[in-house]
């Protein structure tokens, strides 16, 4: 029982959902979410209120826009995307309490959650293969 208490309690520490992450900017909580995708997919859609910061770029952007003391939640395409694990590793490097988003864009965007692109906001849609939805 304490390998697997040990594990699940290390993963929750480094983990969070779509639900939880919304929950939190709803309540106002100091988060700051980071999207690590490329341009083309921020272009497209993306978390409200994120900062749009490719993996690639945290270690030279990370030290100078975002606070050390933050609390960081990456996130990337989907579940079959390891982008928001890389980004959460150089986050990592850096000193910062990091989480992922598991899994990323794709999931906020299937839980019906807030979606905005350069134009502005885009449509909510609720998928009921993963999550309850009421009519």
């Amino acid at each position: 029982m304490t390998d697997a208490l040990t594990h699940f309690t290390t993963k929750l520490a480094h983990e969070t959902d779509p639900s939880d992450v919304y929950a939190a900017q709803k309540a106002g909580e100091p988060i700051v979410i980071v999207d690590v995708r490329g341009d083309d997919a921020w272009a497209q859609g993306r978390v409200p209120g994120a900062v749009h910061m490719p993996y690639r770029e945290i270690a030279q952007r990370a030290p100078v826009e975002i606070p050390a003391d933050a609390d960081v939640v990456v996130y990337c395409w989907s579940p079959g995307c390891n982008a928001g694990a890389k980004g959460g590793a150089e986050f990592a490097k850096l000193g910062y309490r990091v989480r992922e988003m598991i899994g990323g864009y794709e999931y906020w965007a299937r839980e019906g959650q807030p979606l905005e692109n350069d134009e502005g906001p885009l449509p909510r849609t609720f998928d009921a293969t993963v999550m309850v939805v009421r009519a």
